[in-house]
């Protein structure tokens, strides 16, 4: 459990304090990030190279499962097999001092509700972008449930290595389609 070294959510209510403090002290080092986006945007990657540079797995691996283990957070063998996230799959790592759950998120139209429940419980989230696909459908779907919840986002702009990446056209569908105030945080020198 989570409250200084006992059981549960209550813990410390009467504990003269100390145990209270501590367990307030966890709760304002954890956050909830969800990672939301568009089919084949790039989400569960992203989610991968989060966990490999933060020391949470040893070795990135294929989405599709090509390589006979498949990506951390698809556990289903249907996810694997399609390269799609179905269920959100909750994971964390911890950086400084912080904890951080991550939510990787369905991206397919027909698992929108479960992007739905997954945003209820977030602090903030990551809109994953394709660089060559863009704004899509999916993409302006979620954006309405983060308005609807609140929920603070960044937009990270995927898959810049691939033909006919343009980030910049992005940008300008984040201010047209979605009415995002955005602009570029992080510019590749490569462009």
């Amino acid at each position: 459990g989570g409250g200084g070294g006992g059981g549960g959510f209550g813990l410390g209510l009467g504990a003269r304090g100390g145990a209270w403090r501590a367990f307030s002290t966890e709760l304002e080092r954890l956050r909830n990030i969800g990672i939301s986006a568009h089919i084949d945007s790039g989400k569960t990657t992203l989610t991968e190279r989060i966990l490999f540079y933060a020391g949470r797995i040893q070795k990135v691996h294929d989405v599709r499962g090509k390589d006979g283990v498949g990506a951390k957070m698809d556990s289903m063998d249907l996810e694997r097999e399609k390269g799609i996230t179905i269920q959100s799959a909750a994971t964390y790592v911890g950086w400084n001092e912080n904890n951080i759950n991550i939510i990787d998120t369905p991206g397919h139209i027909d698992f929108t509700i479960e992007v739905e429940r997954a945003l209820r419980v977030l602090d903030g989230a990551i809109l994953v972008l394709c660089s060559v696909g863009g704004v899509q459908s999916q993409s302006i779907t979620v954006d309405k449930q983060m308005k609807r919840y609140n929920v603070p986002r960044i937009a990270f702009i995927n898959k810049l290595d691939r033909v006919g990446a343009r980030p910049f056209e992005v940008i300008g569908q984040l201010r047209e389609k979605l009415r995002l105030n955005a602009a570029a945080a992080q510019i590749p020198s490569a462009w």
